[in-house]
Order: structure tokens, then sequence, then C-alpha cells
């Protein structure tokens, strides 16, 4: 029998920071301690029920990336096991949903690397033959890998959606030497985590990365990295250059909605057991290939 999904944390002695779409932060005072729910969002809306485990999986495929690139970039991660946190915080609900990171302030930019044509990138290139102004090969097709991957940031909106920002706007955001070192770590951690997804039958297509500064200005990788939630996972055996991809992220919650006709407005509709059951066995299935591990 499968789990229940777990939709909200809560934890008494601590102060809600922040309630995401997915995420719960809570304030230790020194750092933070950040919560992965089970909690599901399509089309900017989070829906009525979870995956159950999902905030496990990202959590854990997180943790095991920072791990992966922390010689690459520091990040915030202090510790993932809640017997490393004070005391009080101890709660066996947190075990392998959460992690307790360092404090930082966050750059106003999300930091896109893409290494295909996908989504909106796909778009763009289809009207102007570029993706944020850079300039691309013509005649390329839906889901081509391209020459060399590429640093597409956008805003980061706290509402709605982010929306495409050029280099320069990154360094008018965040100053020139703090716009190159994010622009040229998030394309070394892209390569390194796609070189190796790729030994386990998996292409990240494109993913987002999320940056913040410590009290002596040093900037260090935060947020969560390289999930469902954050990447276009391909199964590198089902690639086919020329039309979208099967992948391993919210594809049938997005494909569900589309077919009952949603309108896209808030209140969500509630998912069906089967798209549920089977979003829930494709982010464990990543997860698996990707670490070698189980689900803890």
């Amino acid at each position: 029998m499968e789990p229940e999904a777990v939709l909200r944390i809560e934890i008494p002695q601590l102060k809600v920071f922040k309630r995401g779409k997915v995420r719960d932060i809570f304030d230790t005072g020194d750092n933070f301690i950040i919560v992965a729910t089970d909690r599901i969002s399509a089309f900017d809306s989070v829906m009525p029920n979870g995956i159950p485990d999902k905030g496990k999986i990202l959590t854990q495929l997180s943790v095991f990336w920072f791990n992966f690139t922390k010689d690459i970039v520091s990040n915030h991660l202090i510790s993932a096991d809640i017997k490393d946190y004070p005391n009080r915080y101890q709660m066996e609900v947190l075990a392998g949903r959460s992690m307790l990171v360092k404090k930082t302030r966050v750059l106003p930019i999300e930091c896109v690397v893409r290494g295909y044509l996908s989504g909106s990138g796909w778009s763009d290139y289809q009207k102007t033959g570029a993706i944020c102004g850079i300039k691309l090969p013509a005649g390329l097709k839906e889901s081509d890998k391209l020459p060399e991957p590429i640093f597409t940031p956008t805003s980061k909106a706290d509402f709605g959606h982010d929306l495409p920002v050029t280099m320069q706007g990154v360094i008018d955001k965040i100053g020139k030497e703090g716009a190159e070192f994010v622009r040229d770590k998030t394309l070394a951690v892209y390569k390194a985590a796609a070189d190796h997804a790729l030994t386990k039958g998996i292409i990240i297509a494109d993913t987002k990365f999320e940056f913040g500064q410590l009290p002596d200005d040093s900037i260090i990788l935060i947020d969560e990295i390289l999930t469902p939630d954050s990447s276009r996972f391909w199964p590198a055996d089902k690639y086919q250059v020329g039309k979208s991809q099967p992948s391993y992220d919210k594809q049938f919650v997005r494909d569900y909605l589309e077919s009952i006709k949603w309108n896209k407005e808030p209140p969500a509709p509630p998912l069906p057991p089967e798209v549920v059951r089977k979003t829930r066995e494709k982010y464990l299935e990543a997860y698996k290939r990707l670490t070698g591990k189980e689900v803890l």
C-alpha cells in the first residue's frame, strides 16, 4: 500500500519564513530548515492532492547533487540527517524530506541552462532563431542537442511567470563579477550533472539553479538542484529529434489536466489515483537511476 501524501508540515516551535508551492521554509535563527512536502503544482496552481513521497525524492536527489557538485561550487547544505539538527527539531516528520541549510540573501535571478532545444526555448527559436538573444544555428529541430549548453536566465517572479533576461540584465541586477560567476558555475554544474546522467540513461535537457549570497558576499548554490521539478529529464533510450520527448517530470499531471480541458484557473481539480501513481513511479525511477539508491 502506498504511503499517504504529506501536504503540510508544522514545526510548532519554529516560525514559518516562507511557504512555497512545494517547500516550507522554517527559520531556526541561525539557519533555515527547508522541508519538501508532497504537494505538486502545474500551470502555476497547486493540486489539492499530492504525490506520496515526492518531497523525499526531491530532497534526497538534491542532496545527492549537492554532494556531487560541491567541488565545482559551494552550496547551502549543512545536513539532511535530522540527528544533526538542534535537539528540539529532531522530528520524525522531517526525516528524509528536509535539509538544514545556511541562510543567504537570494539573488533575484533564475539561472536557467539549456542543453537541448525544448519548451519555451523551442518556441523562441522558431520565432527569432535565438533564445534570450543568443543566436543559434539555422535549421535546428525540436529537441535537438545544442552545439554547446547556453545560459538563458530569467527574472524571479513571486507570482506568475518568470521573464527572460539578457546577460546584461543579470549584470544590471547583481554586478558584472556576480553575473559571470553564476553563469560560469551554472554551466559547469550542468555539464558535470548531464554527463553523469547520460551514463545512467537520462538526458538532462535543461534545468534551473538559484544562488544566494552569504554575509561575507560569497555566492553559493541554494534551493533544490537537478530534480524533476526544476529540470527536464528525458529517457535516453526513447530520445528522438524532431518532436517533444517523454519525460520524468509532471508529464502525467499536465497531460491529465489538458485532457479534462481545465481552464488553468484556481481551484485546481483533484488528480485521479492512476495519475498520482504514474507520476510517483516516474519520480522514483529518475531517483533510482541517477543515484543507484532507494529513497529512504
